[in-house]
């Protein structure tokens, strides 16, 4: 492709410069606004440049691929609610037989989970479980948590919905999803194995290393960490009221503030009572109809009614503390009315328990005897509620199913945009609420990432200048040919770790794909599945090469048993494992 005028590509360069900039620095200090943000900024600099018209910028954005992304992501968010990862990690820490056993299995869980659930999802869900694993066994976090960064990579090139990159790949090169999972997954599983064998011989003598004796408290404490693990924590609408413990401490700091020294007091003058006695009573009304504005609802209508009454009530014993001024002269006479108004605003008190009492059952609708199941008789025959729990199983089963039903469909070979999107859409009606809580999970950020990317990668594309170094690289880099195929991975490895894989799959896809093309149409797709493993497998060289790899270190940081994850800790064993990884996967794909 020829370049074009010099001003476009100037402008272009420039334009592309900046995305590139802030795709892989997002913190720079000249421009701290983030990835979205330096997308969209790339993006308005091509137009504005007029490097691309403002019609050539919509049409650069591809609604399949963002659909697709949209719905993997919805279905992982109720994946998620529905305990998927809790059972992934439990795995984990099940009937372990050491530390070797236990890297082979992060190694075989994480994998498996990115190829249905996405690499990222898989790794901000796995990385805290895996530390504080590591921890209950007492073993250094280094080895594992590159197990899961490195396998997360290599098992996401199983799928097409495993990665960003394979979205891309299988929308634009029309391949099926069963096409796609029968070439490349060969070379995934190979590539998971020798990533296990790897880790293990470097990291042998540290995962050989006896477990040294501890204190049984921190191994304990270690142990309960790891069973009270909490893998996804949604934000579910709930009524918000007060439990019953909420409830018996209100209620008991009213008995114990309402009545202190009620005898003392009464040694004092009658209007000293009175006024003591006003006073407490003031903030004993002030306690009862905070604790029960708090309670009501508005579903419980028959509450407000006893309210009423306690409320009656306790107006009854202000009314005794005007009849003190009748009795002045008389301080046994006064006493005695102080304990009578006490003893009713006790009344007043074990009221509240039973409104609190009635409110309890009128929102749980059961009663003990109706804990299981709750038969109802109705005109056309038996009706049966199931109990919470139940109807939580019989969810968490229809979402598998749902999610079984997409995979077969995308198997099928059906769209696979509208089979996500038909998906997570299913899986929003079956969860009968407002799905606002999970929608807000679904990274939008990323979405946005994309349209800016799409349209700064089309304007870079419209300078000539990959073209022209194609044109240059193209005689060299035929798939026909070991050599070939040799320069090409390397290309692919290159440009993924500084160009981040995605845009390497945009700016070659079509390139690669074309120049297979003119072999024969078996290598047209055989290249098409080389792109999408050999820049997947490309982003284990260091931690700037994938999103996944940075999500672990940030993750494994953040966490309360915090370890840093150096950038030359990583390409240590990642720059070994991405070339043998690539080299024996590059053998199989077909």
């Amino acid at each position: 492709m020829a370049l074009g005028s010099p001003v476009k590509v100037v402008l272009g360069s420039i334009a592309f410069g900046i995305f590139w900039i802030m795709a892989v620095f997002p913190s720079v200090p000249c421009l701290p606004i983030g990835r979205t943000a330096g997308s969209l900024l790339g993006a308005m600099l091509m137009v504005i440049f007029m490097v691309l018209t403002p019609e050539e910028a919509y049409h650069a954005i591809d609604l399949p691929i963002l659909g697709l992304l949209f719905g993997t992501m919805v279905v992982s968010v109720y994946l998620e609610r529905a305990d998927m990862f809790m059972y992934l990690g439990k795995l984990l820490s099940w009937k372990s037989k050491g530390a070797k056993d236990l890297l082979c299995r992060i190694c075989l869980i994480s994998a498996v989970s990115s190829a249905l659930f996405t690499n990222d999802t898989a790794c901000v869900v796995l990385t805290e479980f895996v530390l504080k694993v590591a921890r209950q066994h007492n073993l250094p976090p280094h080895p594992f948590l590159l197990a899961l960064a490195t396998s997360s990579n290599i098992g996401s090139a199983a799928t097409p919905i495993g990665n960003p990159q394979n979205l891309v790949i299988a929308v634009l090169s029309k391949i099926t999803f069963g096409q796609f999972l029968v070439g490349v997954l060969p070379a995934t599983l190979l590539g998971v194995s020798v990533n296990a064998v790897l880790l293990l011989c470097m990291y042998w003598k540290p995962l050989s290393i006896k477990k040294q004796e501890e204190d049984p408290i921190v191994g304990a404490a270690a142990e309960e960490a790891v069973n009270s693990h909490r893998f996804s924590p949604a934000t579910l609408s709930h009524i918000s009221s007060l439990n019953s413990q909420d409830w018996s401490s209100k209620l008991e700091n009213l008995n114990v503030q309402s009545s202190p020294n009620l005898t003392a007091n009464a040694g004092g003058s009658s209007s000293g009572a009175e006024q003591s006695l006003r006073t407490r009573l003031s903030s004993s009304e002030n306690e009862i109809n905070g604790a029960v504005t708090e309670a009501l609802t508005p579903k419980n209508k028959e509450v407000a009614i006893e309210v009423t009454s306690i409320h009656h009530k306790k107006d009854d014993s202000i009314h005794s503390v005007h009849s003190l001024h009748s009795i002045h002269h008389k301080k046994e006479d006064s006493v005695q009315s102080i304990h009578s108004v006490h003893h009713k605003k006790e009344d007043s008190v074990q009221s509240i328990h039973s409104v609190h009492s009635n409110r309890v059952a009128s929102v749980d609708g059961l009663s003990d005897n109706e804990a299981s199941l709750k038969s109802v008789e109705g005109n056309k025959g038996k009706r049966v509620i199931l109990s919470p729990k139940w109807r939580r199983l019989l969810w968490k089963t229809c979402v598998y199913l749902v999610t079984v039903g997409m995979l077969v469909a995308l198997l099928l070979g059906l769209d696979m945009s509208w089979t996500a999107i038909t998906a997570a859409l299913a899986l929003v009606v079956l969860d009968f609420q407002d799905a606002q809580h999970c929608l807000e999970k679904v990274s939008y950020s990323l979405l946005i990432f994309f349209c800016g990317m799409f349209i700064t990668v089309e304007g870079f594309n419209k300078t000539g200048i990959p073209g022209t170094l194609w044109d240059l690289i193209e005689p060299f880099a035929q798939i026909n040919r070991v050599s070939g195929i040799t320069v090409l991975a390397l290309v692919i490895i290159a440009l993924s770790n500084l160009a981040s894989n995605v845009p390497t799959v945009l700016l070659l896809g079509g390139r690669v794909a074309a120049s297979a093309a003119r072999i024969s149409p078996e290598e047209e797709r055989k290249a098409w599945l080389m792109l999408a493993y050999v820049s997947t497998v490309g982003g284990n060289l260091s931690l700037l090469g994938s999103a996944a790899n940075l999500i672990v270190c940030e993750q494994a940081g953040r966490a309360q048993l915090g370890y840093n994850l150096s950038f030359w800790n990583h390409i240590k064993f990642g720059l070994p494992s991405t070339i043998i990884v690539t080299a024996v996967g590059l053998t199989v794909i077909r």
